[in-house]
């Protein structure tokens, strides 16, 4: 009768299965921990620079759909939201003299730059006198409206009469007023995140 010897237990290469364990370690660390970096991160409000608004993002936005702005012809602006419509708004104080001057300069290159989008873009120039309007020879955008009722818009618009100048605004197609452009502001950043906004809606 023959006996069967017993199978001898397959050798274990310690060395491997270390290698394997620190491995699967290294894995779950660098998971776990990109995700606790990325959560600490967007909890910090850092956002990737290719991301990041150049003008100040309005939480919550102001709701402007009630309000029917009258164009200086006498005609009411619609706000329109099937037509993709955004829209640039100022509302200069009165006698702005040069700095409407450069804003009207300075938007009108912007709207330029939009290209074929261009159309798309409109500025609402809110200006109630002569005063607050850009020098009669001044380059405009074609799509430039003048828009009566400042005061109305002042009581809706938060930082809208700034002591330091004119600030802008971008209002997105529905009526709501979503960036805010301190007095000053470089207009390279108006255009970048509106191009971006038009690619969006």
């Amino acid at each position: 009768m023959s006996t069967s010897q017993p199978e001898t237990p397959p050798t274990v290469d310690i060395r491997a299965r270390n290698r394997n364990r620190t491995m699967l370690v290294a894995i779950g660390v660098l998971f776990f921990g990109s995700m606790l970096i990325a959560g600490a991160l967007r909890f910090s409000g850092w956002q990737p620079e290719g991301r990041k608004n150049h003008g100040e993002l309005l939480q919550p936005p102001t709701d402007l759909r009630e309000l029917v702005p009258e164009t200086a012809e006498g005609g009411a602006y619609a706000w329109n939201p099937g037509e993709r419509t955004w829209r640039i708004m100022l509302a200069p104080p009165d006698a702005c003299g040069s700095e409407c001057e450069r804003l009207a300069h300075d938007l009108d290159t912007v709207w330029r730059l939009f290209g074929k989008d261009a159309d798309r873009v409109h500025v609402l120039w809110v200006c109630d006198s002569n005063g607050c309007m850009p020098p009669p020879d001044a380059q405009v955008p074609r799509t430039l409206k003048v828009i009566q009722g400042a005061g109305q818009w002042r009581e809706r618009i938060p930082g809208l009469a700034d002591p330091a100048g004119v600030p802008v605004y971008v209002i997105d197609p529905h009526g709501f007023v979503v960036l805010r452009y301190a007095p000053g502001f470089d207009a390279g950043g108006l255009r970048a995140d509106l191009a971006k906004l038009l690619k969006l809606m």
